[in-house]
């Protein structure tokens, strides 16, 4: 029998290629900006247009492996994730490169949804917090390894050698994951349709919101941070590795937030410290002298990483068994609608402004909206339990 950590180790490989992906325009925007004469706007919209599939993927990404087969799903999601590398790198223009990004980004929602299943398939009832907190570290370790390893391939060789290091990785991680992964024995049997049952709309509309504008962000860091350290006068190369520093501290912590949640019982705080440490500290990275921005930014990832295990338990708070497949789909779709959105917008927002710093400031905004959001979170919990008492 195959050993779950070791199915587990497959599914991180494969996940992480997904986030190096992802990362790989935002590491690469200044040379994508010099050979495509691509604005920060239009940097920020091919961001986003990764994640724009999972407005049509997410909801339905369970059913569709229950009808296929996990694996088999994956498999194709994979295959996706590759000919859009195929195509960015091949592709003659700007267009190849958008399509390229499309076809990848239908991939990687598909292999985000359903790999998260395969978890919970291999780890229920054992170990699976430690788990998911494990496979949830795939996203930031793959935009962490973007940062650094492909700065470094651009400046060494050039653009084109960077976009074949991405199909590399993603080549390596299908190939672990097509020969490890199989489904546990006694994994049970699934519905092939998913059934729309009534939820509590707001309280998980508004947990949608928080989790989404957490990443979104979070997402101001990865996307543009290297861009205003370089405004700022670092190499390219200098500024991925200090603004990967912030994600490989964010992996590190991540885990801890939902084990200081659980034992201290105050998940609220927890989060609002993670959020309060982002609003905080993240703008002291355009105005802090050079010496102290290496710190600024391993602080402020440590506690803003903090608060992603709490924030991702406030859809079970609210959702019945019966209305979890669904609900779910529906809390997910939201995460992908802001995510999307929000590059584009912070791209938007720096041309007009003059500045790429005017990013990270749109991060602050975002997290302060989930400080608001998690009040009435917890006012709407409070009358649902008032009303079913």
């Amino acid at each position: 029998m195959a050993n779950r950590w070791t199915i587990l180790a497959a599914l991180f490989l494969a996940r992480s290629a997904m986030g190096f992906q992802f990362q790989s325009v935002a590491s690469l925007s200044p040379l994508i900006s010099d050979s495509y004469g691509a604005s920060l706007a239009d940097i920020g919209f091919l961001i986003g247009l990764y994640l724009a599939p999972g407005l049509i993927v997410a909801l339905p990404g369970g059913a569709i492996a229950a009808r296929f087969g996990d694996k088999r799903v994956v498999n194709l999601a994979m295959a996706m994730m590759l000919a859009g590398c195929v195509l960015i790198s091949f592709g003659p223009g700007w267009n190849s490169l958008m399509a390229g990004r499309i076809l990848a980004g239908v991939g990687g929602v598909m292999l985000n949804v359903v790999m998260t299943k395969m978890v919970v398939d291999w780890f229920a009832g054992r170990e699976m917090s430690t788990a998911l907190a494990i496979f949830i570290n795939s996203w930031p370790v793959g935009i962490g390894l973007g940062l650094v390893a492909l700065p470094y391939v651009a400046e060494t060789y050039d653009l084109a050698a960077a976009w074949s290091f991405v199909m590399v990785y993603v080549a390596v991680g299908w190939a672990v994951f097509a020969g490890i992964y199989r489904a546990p024995e006694n994994a049970a049997s699934v519905a092939t349709s998913v059934t729309a049952v009534s939820f509590p709309v707001v309280a998980l509309g508004l947990a949608g919101v928080i989790w989404a504008l957490y990443n979104a962000a979070l997402a101001m860091v990865f996307s543009f941070g290297v861009e205003v350290l370089i405004e700022r006068g670092w190499a390219l190369a200098s500024a991925g590795s200090l603004t990967s520093s912030f994600m490989f501290v964010a992996s590190i912590a991540l885990p801890l937030g939902g084990i200081l949640a659980d034992r201290t019982g105050r998940r609220d705080t927890v989060i609002a410290v993670s959020l309060l440490g982002y609003a905080c500290l993240m703008p002291l990275l355009l105005y802090a002298p050079a010496g102290a921005v290496p710190v600024v930014l391993a602080v402020a990832g440590a506690l803003f990483a903090l608060g992603g295990g709490p924030i991702m338990t406030l859809p079970a708070m609210v959702l019945s068994p019966k209305s979890r497949a669904f609900g779910m789909g529906v809390f997910f779709t939201i995460y992908y609608v802001l995510m999307m959105l929000a590059p584009g917008l912070a791209g938007a927002l720096a041309e007009w402004t003059g500045s790429v710093g005017s990013a990270i400031w749109l991060g602050v905004g975002m997290v302060l909206i989930c400080l608001l959001a998690l009040v009435l979170f917890r006012q709407s919990v409070a009358r649902r339990a008032v009303v079913a008492a």
